[in-house]
C-alpha cells in the first residue's frame, strides 16, 4: 500500500494520486496566467490586468513560457487518463439524461465511471485546443521561421489562437461549475486525493463498484 493510500480517513477511497494533483494544479495555474495575460492583450479595457502581473514586456514574454508549461501539463494528463476517456454507451446514455445531472438528480443518471460523459468532454476539448493553441502560438512567437506567405499564416495563426482560447473559457466555466456545484466535495478531491465513499456512490457509481467490488444490486 502506497503512503498516499495509507493516509486516506476512513470512510474514504483514494481518486488522484500526487502526480495527478499536482499536474492538475500546474495547468491550472498556467492556465489562469495565459487568460489573464491573453485577455490583457485581446482588450485595451483588460490591460490592467498585464500591469497587474508585471507589467506588458514581462507578460509578453512569459506568456508564450506559460503556453509551454500549459501544453506540456495538458500532454501529461493525455499520459495518464487517455485511456480512461474513451466514449462508451453509457456516456451517450449520460448526455441524453444531461438535464437531470444540471439539477441534480443523480438518481436518474446512467452509472458513470471514474469519469462521467461531461468530463470526458472537458478532457478531449483542452487537449486538442491546447494542441491548437500551441501550435498557432508557435507561428505567432517567431514569425521569421514561417516566411512563406507569412501575413497569411499569421492571420490564419491569430484566427485559430483566439478561437481556441474562447472554447477553452467556454470549458474553463464548464469545469468550475462541475466541481464546484454539480459534484459536492470534487475539488476537495484534487486538493486531498480523497473522496467520500458516499460521493463515489452518488456520482461516480460504476467507478465506486469496480474499486469497492459492490454488488450490483439498484441504489436507494
Amino acid at each position: 500500500m502506497s503512503p498516499s493510500e495509507q493516509s486516506i480517513p476512513h470512510g474514504h477511497v483514494l481518486r488522484y494520486n500526487l502526480r495527478e494533483r499536482l499536474t492538475h494544479w500546474v495547468a491550472a495555474a498556467a492556465y489562469i496566467y495565459l487568460l489573464s495575460t491573453g485577455l490583457a492583450f485581446w482588450s485595451p479595457w483588460l490591460f490592467w490586468l498585464a500591469a497587474a502581473l508585471g507589467g506588458a514586456q514581462v507578460s509578453r514574454m512569459l506568456h508564450p513560457w506559460a503556453g509551454l508549461l500549459f501544453f506540456a501539463s495538458v500532454w501529461n494528463m493525455y499520459v495518464m487518463w487517455a485511456r480512461q476517456m474513451k466514449y462508451t454507451d453509457d456516456d451517450r446514455k449520460w448526455w441524453k439524461a444531461v438535464k437531470y445531472y444540471s439539477t441534480n438528480q443523480d438518481d436518474k443518471m446512467p452509472p458513470a465511471g471514474r469519469y462521467n460523459a461531461g468530463q470526458k468532454f472537458l478532457f478531449w476539448g483542452f487537449f486538442w485546443s491546447s494542441l491548437l493553441l500551441l501550435l498557432s502560438g508557435i507561428i505567432m512567437w517567431s514569425p521569421q521561421y514561417f516566411a512563406w506567405h507569412s501575413l497569411i499564416a499569421m492571420r490564419i495563426s491569430v484566427l485559430i489562437h483566439a478561437s481556441a482560447a474562447l472554447f477553452t473559457m467556454g470549458l474553463f466555466m464548464i469545469h468550475l461549475y462541475m466541481g464546484l456545484f454539480a459534484e459536492r466535495g470534487a475539488f476537495g478531491s484534487v486538493i486531498r486525493g480523497d473522496v467520500s465513499i458516499a460521493f463515489a456512490k452518488r456520482y461516480h457509481p460504476a467507478w465506486y463498484k469496480e474499486i469497492v467490488g459492490e454488488s450490483s444490486s439498484p441504489r436507494k
